[in-house]
């Protein structure tokens, strides 16, 4: 096969059925070569930015992405997305055609580098920020691809693939059998005892507790979980970036674990438990509540191929095996049944003395709340939509977001993506005006390909989650006044979206009555300082790690405060 075609037919058996990105002269032979023979659908971006986090949103839903970029200019655009797919533990291959190597071995200067005959600057930046990197020839292409595509699929991570120009319709010899995306089984002996270790602790303690993050999603064990807890009765809490990865209606969910800022009975469950099992627990500031958050000394920690079990370290153990192991070898047990249960939030709806009444947030979120259904795909940029963070979600539903990266305006061109992968569910962006002002652009790829999500946006004149921090009532943290509601009938004038601008309760509630058989976007106003009490307080409690005991902070009205 050519070097191009067998790219793309390993990336359909890693079930890879489109490819985001930007045209230009160094991957357009790769693009023709996708037109005229592969089954591949190419979904062209407004810039590479947005298709790093379209392949990053299209990956979270189909197992795997990838995007393709030109040499280096394209490349680092896309680089800040390539970035948080590694931070969320996201595999998506990011694909560069490159310089012709023809041009490499003559040493021939060429548009779109540094201009001063180096040719591996860009595999060296991508080397920080993907698991896997490789520049292809005639002589390693066969077994690159497989390596990176594998490597990607087995520990969840990113991969650079760079593909000269002039080597795409080139023949090599390559195997015939297809790619096999599989786990490598683990140590027998290693498994074995880590199995044991983990029951033995499990076994004997009075009051246990799970505690997981988002590699439960990405390597595929929330059921595996969830059989643990239904049969030995211990409570399920999860990082705020596992949100809805435990269904929330389980009899064992306990809720979110934030340190100090988790409700208290999630607070109980995890802090007092005699033994926790974490699964891929990786803490930062924003999952702990600025460092609150305090874990038993002795607690297990399983991760993608190893574990820590007291003072044992285990290599070449898989977390779903050692989970069927735990699952197979503890009894049924009756005594954690209600302990540290997360109590569903109430939900019933509140009628205004008046419906005309300026809209807040708490009557937004309360809206939000009755309009989830199960099985809505949840994307949430970050700011005040963090307040969904608190919401109870039904069963099904899908929560997506980039909380260790956090890098704004993600979430409108990963929307493009989860659309992409998984059309037939109902898609729902929640996105300040501020995030929403980066990426906007996507928004007309969406109506291009006639998708249908429902869009939230928060007008609120800038960026209010940055005022807890600092710049209250500064203009560095105002922005462009848009008339976000006009973009659709702007960006495709025959567009046949519902465009809403909701200013009271009453015009919120007319927009959530639209049904959803085309694109709905709801634009809110609202007011700069209003803002949900818990986003606000982290502001603040960001600014004194952020800026310490010396920072401006302290200056009268500097912050945003909660009320």
């Amino acid at each position: 096969m050519t070097i191009g075609d067998f790219l793309f037919r390993r990336l359909e058996e890693a079930g890879v059925g489109h490819l985001f990105g930007v045209p230009g002269d160094y991957n357009l032979e790769l693009l023709h070569q996708l037109e005229d023979h592969s089954s591949i659908q190419w979904v062209g971006n407004c810039g590479e930015l947005n298709a790093s986090y379209a392949a990053d949103g299209y990956a979270r839903l189909n197992g795997m992405g990838a995007l393709l970029v030109t040499n280096a200019v394209g490349a680092m655009s896309a680089i800040n997305g390539v970035a948080g797919s590694y931070a969320e533990h996201v595999p998506v291959v990011c694909i560069c055609g490159s310089i012709p190597l023809r041009s490499i071995d003559r040493g021939l200067g060429m548009h779109h580098t540094m201009a001063d005959g180096t040719w591996d600057r860009f595999l060296g930046a991508f080397a920080q920020v993907t698991v896997a990197q490789a520049r292809l020839t005639p002589c390693n292409a066969a077994i690159e691809i497989d390596r990176l595509i594998l490597t990607a699929w087995r520990q969840k991570l990113p991969v650079y693939v760079e593909l000269p120009s002039d080597i795409a319709y080139l023949d090599i010899e390559v195997p015939a059998d297809p790619l096999m995306l599989e786990q490598p089984p683990s140590d027998a002996e290693r498994l074995e005892s880590c199995v044991n270790a983990v029951v033995a602790h499990l076994s004997d303690a009075a009051s246990p507790a799970i505690l997981v993050d988002l590699d439960v999603d990405r390597f595929g064990v929330a059921a595996e979980v969830m059989e643990l807890a239904g049969k030995t009765q211990i409570p399920v809490a999860v990082s705020s970036t596992a949100k809805a990865v435990i269904d929330e209606t389980f009899p064992h969910y306990a809720g979110v674990y934030n340190g100090k800022a988790s409700a208290p009975q999630t607070l109980d469950a995890i802090q007092s438990a005699d033994c926790l099992l974490c699964i891929g627990y990786r803490p930062i500031e924003a999952t702990t509540g600025d460092f609150t958050a305090s874990l038993p000394a002795d607690t297990i920690h399983l991760r993608g191929h190893s574990a820590d079990v007291g003072n044992a370290n285990y290599q070449a153990v898989t977390v779903a095996e050692i989970l069927r192991g735990v699952i197979d070898a503890m009894p049924h047990a009756t005594g954690h049944a209600t302990r540290g249960a997360h109590q569903p939030m109430d939900t019933a709806p509140r009628t205004h003395a008046d419906n005309s009444f300026a809209l807040t947030q708490a009557a937004y979120w309360q809206a939000v709340q009755s309009y989830i259904r199960p099985g809505d795909v949840l994307l949430v940029d970050n700011g005040t939509s963090y307040a969904l963070f608190g919401l109870q979600l039904p069963p099904g539903c899908t929560f997506i977001g980039s909380v260790n990266w956090g890098s704004i305006g993600y979430s409108v061109a990963a929307l493009l993506g989860t659309l992409t992968a998984a059309p037939q569910r109902r898609h729902l962006l929640f996105v300040g005006d501020g995030s929403f002002q980066l990426t906007a652009a996507e928004l007309s790829t969406i109506l291009r390909y006639d998708h249908k999500p429902v869009i939230f946006l928060i007008n609120n004149g800038g960026y209010t989650i940055e005022r807890g921090y600092l710049g209250k009532g500064k203009p560095y943290n105002d922005i462009a006044t848009w008339a976000y509601a006009g973009l659709p009938k702007v960006l495709r004038p025959d567009t046949t979206a519902r465009s809403f601008v909701a200013e009271t309760p009453a015009d919120l509630h007319n927009a959530l009555a639209a049904p959803n058989d085309r694109l709905i976007f709801v634009e809110s106003i609202m007011d700069p300082f209003d803002s949900p009490a818990a986003v606000t307080e982290s502001g603040n409690r960001g600014a004194e790690l952020d800026y310490g005991p010396r920072g401006p902070q302290y200056e009268h009205g500097a912050q945003l405060r909660p009320v």
